[in-house]
């Protein structure tokens, strides 16, 4: 069979390489619709880089990107203005981010090694409630969660939002190392155990580094949508010493005395930091992690 046909087919051409092969002004249109696109999907994060260098009497008056008047003090006033420096939210929110992170890349990848190599009774029924658990809505567990983490005496602390995720709750990202453990070859695990290698040996030396793209997948997502959580944070977290990052910009607002709403903009700013570094980091493996989805057959 040819190198370039796969299954008696000839292999499609990415989009990415199709608009690459585009010239004169087909390509510029097509460049020039993106850029557009772009723009009004950054305008509200411009806006808001904006509004945060300008006083409070001109955000709303003024919409404009271009502010009339810059005013770099929102970011000293916002830093100290909460009634705590705001390093605490920062700070709070990274240990239950990177707790939750830790959690969920070490129990999901383990729950999915279990459902995608052993065999064991009720092994696909148990599959199956698992998946069932992505269609429940947060809201029906709440209660009998609350009253048990309240029966533990772990409310306001940071303990039920990282210990969960230790115990494998997220059905969702079981399913997604499920997948992809059962695209790696058995004959790998065969030839390990007539190594002598137990089980756990072949997921810790075989399977997890094979699954490297699905565990920066998750680490990505688990650490964006743990760090951007407001309603779980708002249910346990009472103390404002305790408050993370979602919680600590609501102190700016205020329906009684008025809301500082260019400290607010500037710390806002300043929290994007840690979701856009993560970013940066894994954002090489996760473009390798797509393309060598896309090559598995």
């Amino acid at each position: 069979m040819s190198a370039i046909t796969q299954a008696g087919s000839p292999l499609k051409k990415s989009p990415l390489r199709k608009l690459r092969e585009l010239t004169g002004p087909r390509r510029i249109l097509i460049h020039t619709l993106l850029i557009g696109v772009a723009l009004i999907m950054l305008y509200p994060l411009l806006w808001m880089l904006s509004s945060s260098f300008k006083p409070d009497t001109e955000i709303f008056t003024h919409p404009g990107l271009i502010p009339d008047k810059v005013y770099p003090q929102n970011y000293s006033e916002g830093w100290s203005g909460s009634g705590n420096s705001f390093s605490l939210y920062i700070t709070n929110s990274l240990i239950v981010t990177i707790g939750a992170v830790i959690g969920n890349v070490i129990s999901c990848s383990l729950a999915a090694y279990a459902f995608a190599r052993f065999e064991f009774r009720g092994k696909k029924i148990w599959f199956g409630l698992m998946l069932g658990t992505l269609m429940l809505p947060m809201q029906a567990t709440l209660i009998p969660q609350y009253t048990l983490f309240y029966n533990l005496t772990w409310i306001n602390t940071v303990l039920p939002l990282i210990v969960p995720k230790f115990l494998a709750v997220d059905a969702f990202f079981i399913f997604l190392m499920v997948q992809f453990i059962r695209s790696i070859p058995r004959e790998l695990d065969q030839a390990a155990m007539m190594d002598g290698a137990n089980p756990f040996q072949i997921y810790w030396k075989i399977i997890l580094p094979l699954m490297r793209p699905a565990l920066v997948t998750t680490t990505i997502f688990t650490f964006i949508w743990t760090y951007d959580d407001f309603f779980s944070q708002l249910v346990y977290l009472q103390q404002n010493n305790r408050f993370t990052v979602p919680l600590g910009l609501t102190l700016f607002l205020d329906q009684t005395s008025g809301s500082s709403y260019g400290p607010m903009f500037a710390m806002a700013t300043l929290a994007l930091l840690p979701t856009l570094i993560c970013f940066l980091i894994f954002q090489k493996r996760l473009v390798e992690g797509l393309a060598t989805s896309g090559m598995k057959g």
